[in-house]
Parts: C-alpha cells; structure tokens; sequence
C-alpha cells in the first residue's frame, strides 16, 4: 500500500520560499488582521462619534490596568517561551522542547484566569444614574458608581429591554471616585429616586460593548492556541519520532500564531485600557 507524500511539507516551495505549513499560517493571519483591523476601526470611529459623557477620557476609569499589566507580562512571557520551545526543537532537544511547551501553556491559562476575575468584577459592578442630584459624603451627585451590599434586593433584568427593573431600594458602596462619597460608606437609594441601574457589562455603554467584543474574541483565539498546544503536548512525541523535523515546523507554526494573538493584546491594552 502506497503512502502519499505531501509535496514540501518539510522543504521551501521553490515560489514562496517556504514550506506549504508555514505559508497557509501566514495566509490564515492576514485574514486575522483584516479581522481585528475592522475592530480597531469600528472602536476608533464609535469613540471619535461619541457624545460628550458617553465615553470615559481614559479606560482607567472603568477598567483594571494593574491587572491588564500583568496579564501584559504574562502574555509575552509566553511568545518567548514558545520561541524557547522551538529553538530547542531545532537542537534536537525534545524533552526541553516539551516544558517550554508547558509553560507556554500556563501562561495561557494564568491569562483566562486573571481575565476571569476582571470579567466577573464588571458584571458586578453598578452605576446607579438618579432623577435628580442628591446628597452624598458631602457632595451632589447624579450617578454613584460601586458595589451593592448584600442587604440589596436582588436585581432582575428585563427580557424585553436588557436592562435592570428599579427595586423598592438599593444600598450600594461608592467607589470613592468622580463624585462619589470617598469614605466607603453604604449608601441607600430609594428607587422612586433611580432612573436607571446598570452593571458595566456590554450593555452598559458603546465603551464597554466595544471592550468585551475584543477583548472576548481574543480570549477564544487564546482558547484555540492552548487547545492546538495541548494537543502537541499530548502526541508530540509520536510525531517526533515520526519526523522530528515535521513537528519543528508544527511548532514554528504554532509559535506564528501565538505571536499574532500576543501582538493584538499589545495593541488591545493600550487603547482599551490607557487612552
């Protein structure tokens, strides 16, 4: 029985310079940019359309650049470890090879986890906009922005509108920012004086739509890099023995596509969370 042979699966297209593996990732990415190009777009022209109020002078106001740093730091740790991986593939060192793998993958992991934990912030998270100005740690204000207690009646949204229906009351903790109290101190509203409450999650306003759409579709091309690292994990071995320099060149892949998902969050945390 025959075995069909790709043709340069291994060695350089005499056209493009490279073998057919590398080519279709390099293809499959400018489809990629053109997909997050229009992203970029769609933010720039809904922030420069905004009206006056509707969107924060800076991502910091709403958002947690600590925690975006270090998912930074985390992030291209991870490019280099793969870089690591590859590079001792190329050396002919595959134990070596398979824990930079490893930590490749941790690190993808560790940045889920910590977006988990700023996700999850958001949706619980309030900003309660008022009928009319009304005292608060010595100031009026309009809005109060923070966390409800757990004495709070629980809050239900709507299934026709989305939003939040006005309990009989609301006993929230102000941030301490932009007009709000400042000393941490509960605070408790009548519903007859709430005009509208909202969580800051993506229907809280065309910023934060904007934010879970990009930052959530870079997190599931996260999810698709660590399942094609896992599965490398798994059966890297059999293809090494196989064909020691097919699987560098799945590697080298790999590590393309991983580079271009920790470019876009370079770019993601600056205009999202810094300006």
């Amino acid at each position: 029985m025959s075995t069909t042979v790709i043709p340069h699966d291994l060695e350089p297209h005499p056209l493009t310079g490279m073998y057919n593996g590398k080519f279709g990732i390099w293809l499959f990415l400018a489809s990629e940019i053109m997909l997050f190009g229009a992203l970029f777009s769609t933010y720039v022209l809904l922030r420069v359309g905004a009206p006056p109020g509707q969107w924060p002078a800076h991502g910091s106001e709403i958002l947690n650049v600590p925690l975006a740093t270090l998912n930074t730091a985390v992030l291209i740790s991870s490019s280099v470890t793969m870089v690591m991986s590859w590079a001792a593939l190329k050396m002919k060192k595959f134990g070596s090879a398979q824990v930079w793998l490893t930590i490749t993958f941790l690190c993808a992991g560790a940045f889920l986890v910590v977006k988990y934990f700023e996700y999850t912030d958001k949706f619980h998270h309030y900003q309660v906009w008022l009928n009319d100005p009304m005292p608060v740690g010595g100031h009026e204000v309009t809005t109060i922005k923070g966390h409800l207690t757990a004495d709070s009646p629980k809050l239900e949204c709507s299934e026709k509108t989305g939003a939040f229906n006005i309990p009989e009351y609301v006993i929230i903790t102000p941030d301490g920012d932009h007009g709000s109290s400042g000393h941490g101190e509960a605070v408790r509203v009548e519903g007859s004086k709430i005009k509208r409450i909202s969580n800051f999650g993506p229907r809280h306003s065309p910023y934060l739509a904007t934010y879970f759409t990009m930052t959530g579709l870079h997190g599931l091309h996260i999810v698709g890099g660590m399942v094609v690292i896992l599965y490398f994990m798994l059966v890297g071995g059999a293809i090494w023995k196989r064909s020691p320099e097919k699987y560098t060149n799945r590697i080298e892949c790999t590590g393309l596509y991983w580079h271009f998902v920790d470019l876009v969050w370079i770019f993601l945390f600056p205009v999202l969370y810094l300006l």
